[in-house]
């Protein structure tokens, strides 16, 4: 992962100085996928076409609302710690691991199956992430993690009803 800054912030958190920025770490390779996902799910919401439309373009933007939602709680986490929320556009298509959506699908089911391949990922990597901060004893972020990782399976099991059959 790509840092803009290392600055770090005086806090009274009881977390020692090697927890918190390893966490820090942490919450910004989330924020970066997680601010990824979003766009990605904005840039299906603005191009979806095909019967199914009205329905796919209205489902995107409520899962893309969810999403930037998780955007601010991971970012305030980070700054909670005394870090830098690394959250620009460019440092989240920079440091994202996600796939970049296809610019050439269009088709209403092609755009929700490869939106399925994106939550996926982005589940797994929380998932990483939450046993990740519980090992290092961040609790918190654990649990705020654990919020987000319900909503991503939420998420997935809304855009895989579309195409299981």
């Amino acid at each position: 992962m790509t840092t803009q800054t290392t600055k770090t912030f005086s806090t009274h958190n009881d977390l020692s100085s090697a927890t918190r920025q390893k966490m820090i770490g942490l919450l910004n390779e989330q924020l970066a996928a997680t601010f990824d996902l979003f766009s990605q799910t904005k840039q299906a919401h603005w191009n979806v076409k095909g019967p199914q439309f009205m329905q796919l373009h209205e489902l995107f933007d409520e899962l893309a609302a969810g999403l930037l939602g998780y955007v601010d709680m991971i970012a305030e986490r980070a700054t909670a710690l005394g870090g830098v929320a690394l959250g620009t556009t460019r440092l989240a298509a920079k440091n994202s691991h996600l796939d970049e959506l296809p610019g050439d699908v269009f088709d209403g089911m092609a755009v929700v199956e490869a939106l399925v391949k994106r939550y996926a990922t982005l589940a797994q990597s929380t998932r990483k992430a939450i046993d990740t901060a519980d090992a290092s004893g961040d609790m918190d972020t654990a649990d705020m993690l654990t919020e987000v990782s319900r909503g991503l399976d939420k998420s997935l099991w809304f855009l895989e009803a579309h195409i299981q059959g």
